[in-house]
């Protein structure tokens, strides 16, 4: 836990208010977008568009992403006991849009065939892993969950899909003065040009 001392280097450093500041900061380093996913015990895919997924360990072959713990989406790949993490493509922003707000059947239109687990691998990803819930850890506001790699999916050559300060798609290539996305499972933050 940060005391107040520290909080307040935090934010002279930064110039502003720690939350602000880490935001800020943060929205500077560039990630992939994957979408998580399952289908629940009543056979009903469920899935959330997730920034904060990495490979962890080789050897076992452990991955993890952290869901936010007012997610509706994660008890349901908790109780499954089993996910799979999707690597969206360049040209998947509306995916991630969809998968990235709360509300609406968000498979409705989607097209997907089952994991041997069975949870979604969406059309036309990246690629995907597919997992056991291995383990889940409690970090502040959000959950670090590992996952152990059980089957892997086949890698297209299509770009990535980035999210960078706050937008999808920026590359060297592109303009980062668009508006930033409203992404509810993506930490985004709309009204801060520059978080994540």
């Amino acid at each position: 836990m940060m005391n107040a001392g520290r909080a307040d280097a935090i934010a002279q450093a930064t110039g502003s208010a720690p939350a602000a500041g880490f935001r800020q900061v943060l929205g500077h380093f560039c990630t992939g977008v994957t979408v998580i996913t399952t289908v629940d015990s009543d056979g009903r895919p469920a899935g959330f568009a997730c920034q904060s997924f990495a490979a962890l360990s080789l050897d076992p072959p452990l991955v993890l992403f952290c869901p936010s713990r007012t997610s509706a989406t994660w008890p349901r790949i908790a109780r499954a006991g089993h996910f799979c993490a999707n690597v969206l493509t360049a040209g998947q922003r509306d995916l991630a849009r969809v998968f990235g707000t709360a509300g609406a059947d968000k498979f409705a239109g989607v097209n997907w065939s089952p994991s041997t687990s069975g949870a979604p691998v969406l059309a036309g990803v990246l690629t995907w892993v597919g997992c056991e819930v291995e383990v889940v850890h409690e970090a502040g506001d959000h959950y670090v969950v590992l996952g152990r790699v059980t089957e892997l999916g086949p890698v297209s050559t299509e770009a990535p899909l980035l999210f960078y300060r706050g937008r999808y798609g920026v590359t060297a290539t592109t303009q980062a003065d668009s508006p930033p996305e409203v992404v509810d499972t993506l930490l985004a933050w709309p009204r801060h040009a520059d978080w994540i």
